[in-house]
């Protein structure tokens, strides 16, 4: 196949709405795009002036070798039709449609006494459906509720007034135990069955309230006549309605017809969430995932879902609430970004269930592939801490003493968000006198970053400081002696308010509590502190053992840490024979060493 050539291909792409797909070498249909100007759309990808594509557009008009497209009359049209498409084809470079089930839909059968039932098929016989349904236990609930209101045959006898008339059917067990009032044999009128139908359809269309009202009409009525029996039945339908209502019912019954819509999104996925409300009650909902491929707004991964959803369910509402303001084909539909009040209530729990199922999508995800948890917290630190590559290596600094004797440093090493303790170094001071942190933090992180350097090893893209301002300080000092201050990030995190420090900035960043990046943080500082006490214990306990082995007549600060060495402890010197301090010791050393521990 031969190469796109856009300066010629293009000329015969017209000035119209339609849809184009881009095709691969290998025939492969590799992205399907919707324009209401196919020429304008088709030319600002392979315009070379055009520095705005991003790095994933550029390697898709890479594999592109031919063009084709579909007119049509409309933009509306396009959408639908790029829609339909995607879904068809699932072409590489385009946003992947997930959960694309065939959802289940509550249907009254189009014929005499018409029975109601779900169905995951849909047969354009003149039925009446509704849905569908995304949840299953959400459709069986309302059924179940219906059934107990509205007592209606199930079974599929062709109930024609002739078949009645001429008594050729006979009541079941349904008709027995009250769940069909038999109008096969005449016992339900179909004035009276036809009215049941009528206030099922208003309670599926969200209509409760109207039904409720008629409920309340005929109770009353019944009650003023004195049909007890009558009012006992109605009084049941009514209580089951008016409690599913209270259910249901989320905002004002004034909102008749509209449709919700809300996004989140992360840099590989979107998550949209759709509500349907039909005079105050949410009747129909479903969060969709999408599988980002070329780094879409979000305006335009919502402009998707709504197209799709709307097609989905069947939807014909003229009015859609969205967090934000949508440029849509459709000039009959009228886009709200509400403020304040019951609109904004809807927009918010719709932002609620898609945050949600966002957090339980990736959840998900993560157990099953640790390594995308991984990527995630790097990516989120990166964000968080404005750096400019992800930290896959973070080393965190922290310094010890006790009343400014035995001064020692410790780093700790992190590697992709996990400690990786074969890396871990400690320091013993040995060019600073007496308490002196500020001095110790610099020789500490000169000598780590002098070694590294000569060793010609990688460089962390992250360092910390546990300490403020003055250790920060100190520890660019360092660096700039050694000249990689620009070739690494250096923060200073201070334990009071767990604020961070940024070399040159007077103010420090302060992270949310709950942040999985101040954890990290955290558990690198607490991890660097356990290090380094643990190191400072022994060192200080090894030169308070060693001055008392040093009080022998005979023994000096060499000899101590010989027997220290060897023994390992003061109790198992004590505890040694005369033979087992000879393989150390002289025989008058050794004498003077057991007549000490006598006394």
């Amino acid at each position: 196949m031969k190469t796109f050539d856009y300066r010629s291909d293009l000329k015969n792409i017209p000035q119209k709405p339609g849809v184009y797909q881009f095709w691969s070498e290998s025939e492969e249909l590799i992205y399907i795009g919707k324009a209401k100007n196919l020429k304008n759309r088709v030319s600002s990808y392979f315009n070379k002036d055009n520095f705005r594509i991003n790095a994933k557009t550029r390697v898709l008009v890479s594999k592109v070798k031919k063009v084709t497209f579909t007119i049509v009359d409309t933009e509306i049209d396009a959408w639908l039709l790029e829609n339909s498409l995607i879904k068809k084809h699932q072409p590489r470079y385009n946003i992947l449609l997930k959960d694309d089930k065939t959802y289940p839909w509550i249907i009254i059968k189009n014929e005499k006494f018409p029975r109601l039932f779900w169905t995951r098929k849909i047969i354009r016989d003149g039925s009446t459906y509704f849905g569908p349904y995304a949840s299953v236990g959400m459709m069986h609930t309302i059924l179940g509720m219906i059934k107990e209101i509205y007592p209606l045959r199930t079974c599929s006898l062709p109930l024609s007034l002739e078949n009645i008339n001429a008594g050729k059917f006979r009541v079941c067990l349904e008709y027995q135990i009250g769940n069909c009032k038999g109008p096969c044999q005449a016992f339900q009128k179909e004035e009276d069955y036809d009215q049941s139908i009528s206030e099922i359809k208003d309670i599926l269309n969200g209509k409760t309230g109207a039904v409720i009202k008629r409920l309340k009409k005929q109770l009353d009525d019944s009650v003023a006549a004195l049909n007890f029996e009558l009012s006992h039945l109605l009084k049941s339908k009514y209580d089951l309605l008016a409690h599913y209502q209270s259910k249901s019912t989320i905002v004002n019954s004034s909102i008749t017809d509209v449709d919700v819509f809300s996004i989140a999104t992360d840099e590989k996925h979107a998550f949209v969430n759709f509500l349907k409300v039909m005079n105050g009650t949410v009747i129909q909902t479903q969060t969709l995932e999408m599988k980002k491929r070329l780094d879409e707004t979000d305006e335009e991964l919502l402009s998707i879902a709504i197209t799709e959803f709307r097609t989905r369910f069947d939807s014909h509402s003229k009015e859609i609430i969205v967090p934000f303001e949508m440029d849509f084909p459709d000039s009959g539909i009228k886009f709200i970004v509400p403020k304040l009040g019951e609109k904004k209530k809807l927009l918010e729990l719709s932002q609620k269930n898609v945050i949600f199922f966002k957090r339980e999508k990736l959840d998900q995800y993560e157990k099953l592939n640790p390594e995308l948890r991984t990527d995630r917290l790097l990516e989120q630190m990166k964000k968080d801490l404005r750096l400019n590559q992800l930290p896959r290596h973070i080393e965190c600094f922290d310094n010890s003493n006790f009343q400014g004797k035995f001064p020692v440093s410790a780093i700790v090493v992190f590697k992709d968000a996990k400690p990786s303790k074969k890396d871990y170094r400690h320091f013993n001071v040995q060019t600073v006198e007496g308490p002196d942190d500020f001095a110790t933090m610099e020789e500490a992180v000169f000598r780590r970053y002098r070694r590294i350097l000569d060793e010609k090893e990688t460089l962390p893209q992250l360092i910390i400081i546990d300490g403020g301002k003055g250790q920060l300080s100190s520890a660019i000092k360092s660096l700039k002696k050694l000249g990689i201050e620009k070739e690494v990030t250096i923060i200073g995190i201070a334990k009071r308010l767990e604020e961070l420090y940024y070399p040159g900035d007077q103010y420090p960043l302060y992270l949310d509590k709950k942040s999985e990046t101040l954890k990290i943080i955290q558990q690198l500082r607490d991890e660097a502190h356990r290090f380094g006490i643990t190191f400072h214990r022994k060192i200080r306990n090894k030169a308070t053992l060693g001055t008392e082995l040093e009080r022998v007549p005979g023994i000096g600060r060499t000899t101590a840490e010989k027997l220290l060495r060897h023994f390992k402890s003061v109790k198992k010197i004590r505890e040694s024979t005369e033979v087992e301090l000879l393989e150390v010791l002289n025989k008058s050393q050794a004498v003077s060493l057991l007549n000490y521990f006598k006394q």
